[in-house]
């Protein structure tokens, strides 16, 4: 099994700066991708970030605010957040597309979810 531990969540003024990060352990052979994920209150979960070999994807909501970043050798993936609005708020959660040890297909995980309010 893989599990993955989100930490870095917390209350932040709008303008401001908050770091996630995400590490991933367990019977891990080879990690295709990793993201971010984040359901504001009320809302269905909606994509912030992939990173994927050397290629980033973002959402224009969060474009040129967000940057999402990863460490191959420690297995963990940041999702460093500028400019941070009200709308940010949400539950933040990490993804991964992972190939475990003796498998043959990646399968995704997901991690147990960090808060980020945004006070105005």
């Amino acid at each position: 099994q893989v599990q993955l531990v989100e930490s870095g969540g917390g209350l932040v003024q709008a303008g401001g700066s908050l770091r996630l990060s995400c590490a991933a352990s367990g019977r891990i052979f080879r990690i295709n991708a990793m993201g971010w994920y984040r359901q504001p209150p009320g809302k269905q979960r909606e994509f912030v970030a992939t990173i994927r070999g050397g290629t980033t994807n973002y959402p224009d909501s969060v474009k040129g605010r967000f940057t999402i970043s990863r460490d191959n050798a420690k297995n963990t993936v940041y999702l460093q957040m500028n400019s941070l609005e009200s709308e940010d708020t949400a539950v933040y959660y990490c993804n991964a597309e992972v190939v475990s040890t003796y498998a043959v297909r990646p399968s995704e995980y997901w991690g147990q979810g960090t808060q980020v309010t945004v006070s105005s």
